[in-house]
């Protein structure tokens, strides 16, 4: 990667207002260019993480070599975006992505969603079927995905005493390396109004989902059942034996890259 093209991907972030509250949320965009006509892309992040982090920067990177135009943004209450991370939902960082994605990006897309950013994803491509506009999508590429994490990861690993405490006080402080993180009654709540997975679906357009088989936060089983969930599109996963929930090694940003310029 030239270091111009790292030069151009990391320039400074540019903020919009989304949701009642006006939520400033930064949005930085990399510029079309010897690939225009091509499908756009969109990069939904993880929870917890930001647009800055390694894939992100070399998707970006990418984006500038290609002339692919790459859209990347922080979730409120993440990175450089405002908001407090405690006053977060699903449904706020779902309704985020989908307005950077109608006032940043135009024609089809294809949305990389990491992690929790894979539940948005299928958010947004759910969204965008309600509105009639599927074409909008060219696909989707998973990274980790984790629909669906704060019932079927959270809640249903927390022990009885950890329930407990949010229910009564709505919050429950975690301690991880990420250092103290506070997971809302809200946010659980929230979250089993925006489940995905058990019933069959369709988002109408390909899916690439890469998964790590040593991945210790998602478990590899977690994307299977999802891809089952997708009985009716073209979808192909991919188990990377070594590979941990980040996959950011180089060999596996390959891989992704790879996956998104499959697509279109």
């Amino acid at each position: 990667m030239t270091e111009t093209a790292v030069q151009i991907a990391q320039t400074q972030p540019r903020f919009i207002a989304v949701g009642e509250d006006a939520r400033s949320i930064a949005v930085r965009s990399t510029p079309a260019g010897a690939g225009e006509g091509a499908p756009g892309v969109l990069w939904c992040g993880g929870y917890l993480s930001d647009m800055c982090g390694s894939k992100a920067e070399a998707l970006a990177t990418w984006g500038v070599e290609t002339g692919r135009p790459v859209v990347r943004f922080d979730y409120s209450g993440h990175g450089e975006s405002g908001g407090r991370f405690i006053d977060g939902t699903i449904s706020r960082w779902a309704q985020e992505a989908l307005a950077v994605f109608d006032g940043e990006t135009s024609g089809p897309q294809v949305v990389v969603g990491s992690s929790m950013g894979g539940w948005i994803a299928l958010l947004l491509a759910r969204a965008l079927a309600a509105r009639g506009e599927p074409s909008r999508l060219a696909g989707l590429v998973l990274i980790a995905p984790a629909p669906d994490f704060s019932e079927e990861l959270m809640w249903k690993a927390m022990t009885p005493e950890i329930r407990a405490e949010i229910l009564e006080k709505g919050v429950w402080y975690r301690q991880s390396e990420h250092g103290t993180t506070p997971i809302t009654r809200a946010f659980i709540e929230d979250g089993r109004a925006n489940l995905v997975l058990g019933a069959p679906f369709a988002v109408g357009c390909p899916v690439r989902i890469l998964q790590g088989v040593a991945d210790d936060v998602v478990p590899w089983q977690h994307a299977l059942r999802l891809s089952t969930c997708l009985a009716e599109d073209d979808v192909v996963v991919t188990l990377v034996k070594d590979g941990d929930h980040r996959l950011s090694r180089p060999e596996d940003i390959a891989r992704i890259l790879d996956a998104v310029a499959s697509i279109g």
